[in-house]
C-alpha cells in the first residue's frame, strides 16, 4: 500500500509513522496509509511558510486569482473521484459527498476572484494637507485545524482565503480524514503556488495542533472542532497574543408552530437531524413543537424516519451512512442511555444496525433516533451528540418554544417552521443564533456568505464570504502629507 506523505516546502516528506485510514462502512477496507508527524515536522513547515512569506504577500494578486481557479477548477473536474474517497473515508453519502467537493470548488473560485477585489479607503484628515489611506495586509503564518466532519469543504474555506489575502499555511487536518485532505494538498501542489506557502502537517491533535498553537511564528490559528479542544486553543492564542477563530459546537433548535405546513416541517426536521449521520455542527437535534400539531408531527416524522435507508456510504439507496468511528459510535450510544436514565422516551431507533444493502459490510451503523416527551434540562437536551439521535420538546406556544430555543449554551443554527410572517419575522430577530433558518433545515448554507455562531458556538471573526477578510488581514492606517 502505497504510503502518503506530508507536504512541506513544497516536497513530499516522510512521517515519523503511519496510520491507516479505514472506511467507516466497511472497516476491512483500508483506504491508504497516512504519515503522522511530530513537532519537528510543524517547525520545518512553519520555517517554510515564514520564509515564503515576504515574496507570497507582496506578490501579484493576478497570480494568486490564478492558482486559486486552477485548484478550483480541478476539484470540480474531479468531483465524482473525490466524492468517492470522501464517502469512503468519512461516511457520507455520494451525493452529499459529491456535493461537499463542488463546494469546496467553488469556494476556491470564489476567492480567486476575492484576489482582485481587494479594496481600502482613502479618506481626509482632520489636519489640513494631510491624506489617510486605509488598507487591509496579510498577517503571515496561518495554522488551520481542520474536523473530520467536512474534510474538503472545511478545509477548502480556510485555506483559499488565507492564500487568497496573501497568508501562508500549515494545515493539520482531522486524524479520521487524511485523505480527503491529502487529495486536496496534492491538487494545490500542482497549481504552481511557490514552495512553502501551503504546507499539510498529518498526525495526532495533541502532538500536531499543539506544536502548531504554541509556535512564535504561527501569527493566527483557525479551529474547528469540538468546544473543549476549542477553548484551550483560546486561551493558549491569547497567552501568545495570536489571532484566533473558533467554530465549536451546537445544540441547534428546530421549532415547529401550529401552524406549520407538517410534510415541509418533518421534511426539513429529518433532513436537519439525521441526513450526513446528524454529523454536522448545524444539524438540529433538538426539535420544539407546540401542542396542536404535536401529536400529528411526532407520527410523522416517525414514519418518515422508516423509510431512512442506513448503509454502506457508496451504495445506491443509501439514505444515511455510518457514524465516522467505534469512539463516535459509543458516544452516541451512551447519550441513548443517558436519555433513557433521564426519563425520556425512545420512540424510534436507539441501536446499531445492519448494513441495509444486505452485504454483510460491518460498519458502525445507528439507527436514526428518536427521544419524544423530553424535558428542557435533560442532558440530550443540553449536550452536543454529534450523531443522529434527535429529542422533541413540547411547548405551548410561541413564545414559549422561543425561549426553550434560546435556552442552550450555544448559539450556532436555529430554525421555524411556520406559515406565519409575524412569527418568521420576530424569530429572525430575536433568536440568539448566528444562523437563523425559516422553513429550511438548519444544516445547509452557502459558501459566499458568513458562517458562525454566537455564544458557546464561536469565537472570532465569521467564516467563509468577504467576512473571512477580517480574520486573515490585518488592517493598516497611512499618512502621508501632501
Amino acid at each position: 500500500m502505497t504510503p502518503h506523505h506530508n507536504l512541506i516546502d513544497g516536497q513530499w516528506t516522510s512521517g515519523l509513522s503511519y496510520a491507516p485510514n479505514t472506511n467507516p462502512s466497511d472497516l476491512s477496507d483500508v483506504i491508504g496509509e497516512y504519515a503522522q508527524g511530530g513537532a519537528s515536522d510543524v517547525n520545518t513547515a512553519v520555517a517554510a511558510a515564514a520564509a515564503a512569506f515576504p515574496a507570497w504577500s507582496t506578490s501579484g494578486i493576478q497570480a494568486r486569482s490564478d492558482a486559486l481557479d486552477k485548484i478550483g477548477t480541478e476539484i470540480l473536474a474531479r468531483k465524482a473521484e473525490l466524492g468517492e474517497l470522501l464517502a469512503r473515508e468519512e461516511g457520507k453519502t455520494l451525493p452529499e459527498a459529491i456535493g461537499e467537493v463542488g463546494r469546496a470548488g467553488q469556494i476556491f473560485k470564489f476567492f480567486a476572484g476575492e484576489c482582485l477585489r481587494l479594496s481600502g479607503e482613502t479618506v481626509p484628515s482632520v489636519r489640513p494637507g494631510i491624506g489617510v489611506e486605509i488598507t487591509r495586509e496579510p498577517i503571515g503564518v496561518v495554522g488551520l485545524i481542520t474536523p473530520w466532519n467536512f474534510p474538503i469543504a472545511i478545509p477548502a474555506w480556510k485555506i483559499a482565503p488565507a492564500l487568497a489575502f496573501g497568508n501562508c499555511v500549515v494545515l493539520k487536518p482531522a486524524d479520521l480524514v487524511p485523505g480527503s485532505a491529502w487529495a486536496l494538498a496534492d491538487i494545490i501542489h500542482r497549481s504552481g503556488i511557490p514552495a512553502g506557502v501551503f504546507n499539510l502537517v498529518m498526525g495526532r491533535g495533541r502532538v500536531i495542533g499543539e506544536a502548531l498553537v504554541n509556535h512564535p511564528d504561527v501569527a493566527a490559528i483557525s479551529f474547528t472542532g469540538s468546544v473543549g479542544v476549542g477553548r484551550g486553543i483560546a486561551e493558549a492564542c491569547v497567552k501568545h497574543g495570536k489571532k484566533v477563530q473558533l467554530e465549536m459546537g451546537g445544540k441547534n433548535p428546530q421549532i415547529v408552530l401550529d401552524d406549520a405546513d407538517l410534510n415541509q416541517a418533518v421534511e426539513l426536521s429529518a433532513q436537519s437531524g439525521f441526513y450526513s449521520t446528524g454529523q454536522r455542527c448545524t444539524a438540529s437535534s433538538r426539535l420544539i413543537v407546540t401542542d396542536q400539531i404535536y401529536p400529528a408531527f411526532i407520527e410523522a416524522l416517525q414514519a418518515r424516519m422508516a423509510k431512512i435507508k442506513v448503509g454502506d456510504a457508496r451504495a445506491a439507496g443509501t439514505d444515511m451512512g455510518p457514524v465516522v468511528s467505534q469512539a463516535q459510535l459509543e458516544q452516541d450510544l451512551s447519550y441513548v442511555e443517558i436519555a433513557k436514565a433521564e426519563g425520556a422516551h425512545l420512540a424510534a431507533g436507539g441501536a446499531r444496525v445492519a448494513c441495509h444493502t444486505g452485504s454483510g459490510k460491518d460498519g458502525y451503523y445507528l439507527a436514526p433516533t428518536l427521544f419524544v416527551d423530553t424535558e428542557a434540562g435533560m442532558r440530550i437536551n443540553r449536550e452536543e451528540v454529534f450523531g443522529p439521535v434527535v429529542s422533541v420538546i413540547r411547548v405551548k406556544d410561541y413564545e414559549q418554544a422561543l425561549a426553550m430555543a434560546n435556552d442552550t449554551p450555544f448559539g450556532l443554527s436555529a430554525g421555524i417552521a411556520t406559515t406565519s410572517l409575524k412569527y418568521a419575522t420576530h424569530f429572525k430577530r430575536h433568536s440568539q443564533a448566528g444562523m437563523v433558518m425559516v422553513n429550511l433545515p438548519t444544516a445547509g448554507v452557502d459558501y459566499h456568505v458568513p458562517f458562525g455562531g454566537r455564544k458557546g458556538s464561536s469565537y472570532g471573526p465569521r467564516e467563509q464570504g468577504r467576512y473571512a477578510q477580517e480574520f486573515y488581514t490585518t488592517v493598516k492606517t497611512a499618512y502621508t502629507l501632501a
